[in-house]
């Protein structure tokens, strides 16, 4: 058994995988981010009862850039405090058990691709869509991080006067239209008119989006997960619309689009960084 913690900006959510399921588990909002060792005890806090089973190891995604040979994380997203934390380092000697880093969209990349939709697929992209947008990258069955764990940060492309990410991800509802996506979510399934329109125009900015996945990597499947993924429904017909102008429509019609099915796949996907022989197969190890 392995335990598997999902670390985001305000949330934390830790449980063990036990046969491709999350057990124990655990979550609850990030405190006091403003202060290292508060979030660090937090963080501590909740693996401490989950090492009453006999775990092999911590496997844990953040969302930053990561040196994930030394577990290193760097300017962790709305965390202030977590300028460069050596996580690794700090979590075996407090548990005394091997820990592995990464970061939380390429965890759940692991997770779809080995424990859910992505099974079928050798080469597939995962997005998470929801405070921001990133992505995580499996080519030949195997998670490729970039040098520096940095791959698939394609919401940090530039598109139109700021980046992908501000137009496809929840900065969208907030930024434009003084609401959030969560609100304009509920509103939609009402068949709130305005509300149907901002989920279109959402769409064809998130095409804008899937058309860069698709012209750096070419892949057989993507699959949507975070919050937004929730409203597919809602801007999928505009976002299908949007690659009336792409350039190779066979790569299109090829291409399979999933929505995850999965609220622990980001765990699964942590946790299974401690099989080693999953560790084996990804370049940044």
């Amino acid at each position: 058994m392995n335990i598997g913690i999902d670390l985001g900006g305000t949330k934390i959510q830790v449980g063990i995988e036990k046969n491709g399921e999350i057990i124990s588990q655990t979550k609850a909002l990030l405190e006091e981010k403003d202060s290292l060792p508060s979030t660090l005890k937090q963080v501590i806090n909740f693996i401490k009862p989950l090492m009453d089973h006999k775990v092999d190891g911590i496997g844990i995604g953040v969302p930053s850039v990561v040196d994930v040979k030394n577990g290193i994380v760097y300017n962790v997203t709305n965390i202030p405090s977590w300028k460069k934390v050596e996580l690794k380092a700090i979590l075996e000697k407090e548990f005394d058990v091997p820990v592995f880093v990464n970061n939380d969209v390429n965890c759940f990349a692991i997770g779809e691709h080995r424990f859910g939709l992505g099974k079928q697929f050798s080469n597939m992209v995962g997005m998470s869509i929801g405070t921001g947008l990133g992505s995580g990258i499996i080519i030949d069955n195997k998670l490729y991080a970039g040098v520096n764990c940095g791959a698939g940060e394609i919401g940090l492309l530039p598109y139109k006067d700021k980046n992908i990410e501000y137009y496809a991800s929840g900065n969208f509802f907030s930024s434009f239209y003084d609401t959030t996506a969560l609100d304009a979510y509920k509103a939609a399934k009402t068949g709130n008119t305005p509300s149907l329109a901002q989920w279109e125009e959402f769409g064809r900015h998130f095409g804008a989006a899937v058309q860069a996945v698709l012209y750096t990597y070419d892949p057989e499947a993507i699959i949507l997960g975070g919050s937004l993924a929730k409203a597919f429904q809602f801007f999928k017909k505009s976002m299908e619309d949007s690659f009336q102008d792409f350039i190779y429509p066979e790569i299109i019609n090829k291409l399979t689009i999933l929505v995850s099915k999965n609220e622990n796949i980001a765990l699964l996907g942590a946790a299974a960084l401690v099989d080693q022989a999953l560790v084996g197969q990804t370049n940044a190890l």
